[in-house]
């Protein structure tokens, strides 16, 4: 007999079904959102009285980060957050977890699920260190995860573009998703990396610049790879942190960046942090050119960004662009960690601080708000704060209301640097976020951009990942602290409190690719890896629990 739960009488929003606040009932079975039974003598196992709350589909963090060497780097390098930061209890159905800006494994689970969210990526991983970062997967409780596999500055396909051979390059790129269990391709910084590991303080500074050794440009590098990635139908476009991330002016790279597609798929990442006028590192012409590139992006439907949304406070930074790590290592006089990872990519660590009396930092602020009230559709831009560079995840709750509640956000503008108003034109833009445009932003459109068909919805035959939240006119503790969250059909959040601890699913996928390339990586891993060729994809049975996205 098929086990039930229902959820009855509840407020649903469900935006990708084009349901907008309809009271509805939601009936669950075997982890999936199912039809009510035709047979009215039925009876669920168990039903929620969801009268008078608002129903939801799980959360969707489609870029953060959460596992792999430099977040468990930069756990260890801060140990004076874990000091001061209030741990994770155990409690009769958890773990113990340490906090601060970069939480333990357990910790990140126990809080995503306490926010209401179910599924959240990885947003940069070397194939390297796929196992590492898998290690940590089976180790972070309640949500469904994945990641992205850094290749913007990889020597093999770099090689690939110098020698114009695209079938070689995708072959290539189809192999390495599969062997890390990965999931889309990531670029940072593409080529500035390389130059960065072979030139003191080096880097690109345009997207024709030559990366030594291999003559290609980031031009080539983004052109290419979106190509590969839309061949290969992968679920989700070629995902760029752009080149000159942080620096004045950088808004035209950005720009060229989006023409480099050349109309190709691709998704933008952190977009916030790419849309700075201004030059010469003068902090008085630095302002904000949202307003060109969300012009672009509302004309050109091949392209989604995430925001990057700066919040004021102490956090670390931690990304796959080593000269940026570097670059802030100096402006902030902090420590610093970096690392290279072989023939595949870098690593840059350093705690920094945003603070609201600052110029730079408050128009970061601004400049991430621009972006949610100025492109137009909200299912091409999704909720982030790059997790933990512009703050940590638990700080959506605070975006959420400065979204839904203008004279909120208008009296926050006001204990800020002044100049914000002059360089932004956050202070003019009075648009308001509904509901259903929220549950976009958070949910169904990460998954749409991400390809996941089966999760952002409560269809039947979606994935029964659902968070149930009480009403109330204070967004931000609305969202903070959900009634319910059910994951895979299980009730782990029950009347506010974690009732259950498990391990959610991994999502990868396992493009077709030519075999007869095996041959030449295999020549490749032996002439210049410190690894075999044979030990270095990862197993199915390397794998608590997978899905295979297609």
């Amino acid at each position: 007999m098929t086990d039930y739960l229902k959820i009855s009488g509840g407020t649903v929003y469900d935006p990708a079904n084009d349901v907008h606040g309809e009271v509805r009932d939601i009936w669950i079975a075997d982890g999936r959102i199912v039809a009510p039974p035709t047979d009215p003598a039925v009876r669920a196992s168990r039903a929620i009285d969801a009268g008078g709350l608002v129903v939801m589909p799980g959360g969707v963090d489609m870029h953060c980060h959460i596992a792999g060497p430099k977040v468990n780097t930069a756990r260890k390098m801060r140990p004076e957050e874990k000091r001061k930061a209030e741990p994770v209890r155990r409690t009769a159905t958890t773990h113990s977890g340490t906090m601060g800006s970069v939480p333990s494994t357990f910790a990140t689970g126990y809080k995503y699920a306490g926010m209401g969210y179910t599924t959240a990526f990885d947003a940069a991983v070397p194939a390297l260190a796929a196992r590492h970062a898998h290690e940590e997967f089976d180790d972070t409780p309640c949500i469904d995860k994945g990641f992205y596999v850094l290749m913007g500055n990889n020597h093999y396909i770099m090689k690939a573009i110098q020698e114009n051979n695209p079938e070689r390059l995708k072959a290539f790129v189809g192999w390495l998703l599969g062997a890390a269990k990965g999931f889309a391709c990531k670029l940072v910084n593409p080529g500035g990396v390389e130059m960065w590991k072979n030139h003191q303080a080096g880097n690109v500074s345009t997207l024709d610049s030559v990366v030594d050794h291999y003559e290609v440009t980031p031009r080539q590098i983004i052109r290419e790879m979106a190509r590969t990635a839309d061949e290969l139908r992968l679920p989700h476009p070629v995902h760029i942190h752009c080149n000159n991330l942080g620096l004045p002016g950088n808004w035209k790279t950005t720009l060229d960046t989006m023409h480099a597609l050349e109309g190709h798929r691709g998704h933008l990442t952190h977009i916030q942090f790419h849309s700075y006028g201004g030059g010469d590192g003068d902090e008085n012409t630095f302002n904000s050119k949202v307003a060109p590139l969300a012009e672009y992006i509302n004309t050109h439907k091949n392209m989604t960004v995430y925001v990057g949304q700066v919040l004021f406070g102490e956090t670390t930074s931690m990304t796959g662009d080593g000269p940026l790590g570097y670059f802030l290592h100096n402006v902030y006089g902090t420590k610093w960690f970096s690392g290279d990872t072989e023939l595949e990519s870098g690593c840059g660590i350093a705690p920094i601080e945003y603070r609201n009396k600052s110029l730079v930092h408050t128009l970061q602020w601004a400049i991430g708000l621009e972006w949610y009230l100025l492109v137009d559709d909200p299912w091409r831009v999704a909720m982030s704060t790059d997790h933990p560079n512009g703050g940590s995840f638990l700080a959506y709750p605070q975006i959420i209301r400065l979204l839904m509640d203008r004279g909120y956000r208008h009296e926050v503008l006001k204990t800020v640097h002044p100049q914000v108003r002059e360089r932004s034109v956050l202070a003019d833009l009075e648009r308001e976020y509904t509901l259903s445009e929220i549950c976009i932003i958070t949910r169904a459109g990460p998954a749409r951009m991400l390809g996941l068909k089966n999760k952002g919805q409560l269809a039947p035959g979606a994935d029964a990942d659902v968070t149930i939240y009480l009403p109330n006119d204070d967004k931000e503790a609305m969202f903070s602290l959900p009634k319910y969250v059910i994951k895979s059909g299980r009730v782990i959040v029950d009347n506010c409190e974690l009732r259950e601890n498990f391990i959610g699913k991994t999502l990868h996928v396992a493009p077709e690719y030519d075999k007869a390339v095996e041959t030449d990586i295999a020549e490749w891993f032996e002439q210049f890896y410190s690894i075999r060729f044979r030990n270095y994809p990862v197993g199915d049975e390397y794998l608590h629990a997978s899905e295979q996205i297609s």
